[in-house]
């Protein structure tokens, strides 16, 4: 092969990556920030279940709990709270 291929095929190669890395960066932001929140949101449930001696409140520790307070914020850690007194 000459240079000339080998500079083409180079250059085709890195504009397939940055393709594939443009496509990719979306999701990979969207499911980053989910994490985050849901880190977030089970940080929210340990400082709940800290202060159920003081509130009487208080959540099980799980990755579901933990998701819904994580994407919903403070409107998500009311509406399980409300579940769980309808339920109990």
């Amino acid at each position: 092969m000459d240079l000339t291929t080998i500079v083409l095929m180079a250059g085709v190669g890195l504009a397939l990556l940055a393709a594939a890395a443009r496509a990719f960066s979306s999701p990979l932001k969207l499911a980053l920030k989910a994490a985050v929140n849901t880190l977030l949101g089970l940080g929210g449930l340990l400082l709940l279940n800290a202060t159920t001696a003081f509130t009487g409140l208080s959540l099980g520790l799980n990755l579901f709990n933990a998701l819904i307070i994580g994407i919903l914020g403070i409107p998500g850690l009311i509406l399980l709270l409300l579940v769980q007194w309808v339920l109990t």
